[in-house]
């Protein structure tokens, strides 16, 4: 499992500590470190079920001063994976990349039912799809 986060970002640092304490190993990635590229996200995308608009943290102050809330509507999907793709800061976090190929992205994600094991066998201990 990959969890991918900025490690100064409160919300981070609660879901890493839930995941600690529930002994979830994961291998761990700084968002702003180590940038997703294009291809990473245009795979987490289809995965996940999620609008792309989905992807961006909103929030973030260069999300705030680029002007993204008025330009992506305009923007083509490419446009969009491109800028996601330029600064990790744009995207939205965190991110867990599970073994069984699901994509959870952001604090909504998880939630408190989320981490609860699966009662189905060979369940990830996380959410279900």
């Amino acid at each position: 499992m990959t969890f991918i986060c900025y490690p100064k970002c409160s919300t981070c640092k609660k879901v890493r500590e839930s995941l600690l304490a529930q002994g979830v190993e994961f291998t761990e990635r700084d968002i702003k470190l180590d940038n997703p590229t294009e291809a990473e996200l245009r795979e987490w995308h289809a995965k996940s079920g999620l609008p792309l608009r989905r992807f961006f943290n909103t929030s973030g102050q260069l999300y705030r001063s680029l002007g993204l809330a008025k330009r992506l509507p305009e923007m083509s999907e490419d446009e969009q994976y491109a800028l996601l793709a330029s600064d990790g800061m744009l995207v939205k976090r965190p991110i867990l990349l599970t073994d069984d190929g699901r994509v959870l992205v952001g604090q909504t994600a998880f939630g408190s039912d989320c981490l609860r094991p699966q009662a189905a066998p060979g369940g990830s201990g996380l959410c279900p799809a």
